[in-house]
């Protein structure tokens, strides 16, 4: 990847976020706030600590770095994958019976053609993946902020559409987004739902 589309060369990034990393871990540990249980217990001992840092310095990191956005357009191909996305569509989804779910997924370690891959599991463990992915209640995948924060959203884009000399499309209801033309759109089995 080309680093002359980025305001600090990739290595440099990688060094000074390897550096601020040990340093909050150094600082974590000195004030008591880093314990280590199980496979790690040795790393509360101080000296151990020390060196296992230290061995961490002696790595080079790699920070994932990637040019900005070049307009309003990327931002909304990037932003529209997270948000109307589910854990996994069915067209990734090769075969299935009572004993089995096969689906492809990417290695993203491996390059060219042999990246994409199919993995076969027991329905109950597709099951608990795929539910892994689901929020708990009350959490949003995304939330928004500034003009579009739910709390002012309505009053905040009637600003902006006065300054910009935008009138209001026409139906446009006083609560956007949740009914338009008249018509709800909120769906009949989430009424009085506590869960959604």
């Amino acid at each position: 990847m080309s680093t002359g589309l980025l305001f600090l060369p990739v290595r440099v990034l990688s060094r000074l976020f390897r550096r601020l990393f040990l340093a909050a871990l150094a600082k974590a540990f000195a004030q008591g706030e880093l314990r280590f249980f199980n496979d790690l217990a040795h790393l509360n001992d101080a000296a151990l600590f020390t060196r296992h840092l230290a061995c961490a310095r002696s790595i080079e990191w790699v920070v994932y770095a990637k040019p900005p956005f070049g307009g309003p357009d990327q931002v909304l191909a990037y932003l529209g994958r997270y948000t109307h996305r589910v854990a996994i569509a069915n067209s990734r989804i090769v075969e299935l019976d009572d004993d089995h779910v096969a689906f492809r997924w990417k290695d993203y370690r491996r390059n060219g053609c042999d990246r994409e891959q199919i993995m076969s599991i027991h329905p109950h463990e597709f099951i608990r993946r795929f539910l892994l992915h689901l929020l708990p209640a009350g959490f949003h995948r995304m939330r928004h902020f500034g003009f579009l924060a739910n709390s002012h959203r309505r009053d905040r884009i009637a600003l902006c559409r006065m300054l910009l000399g935008q009138s209001s499309p026409p139906g446009e209801q006083a609560h956007s987004g949740e009914t338009q033309g008249g018509k709800s759109y909120e769906c009949p089995a989430r009424r009085g739902n506590p869960i959604g």
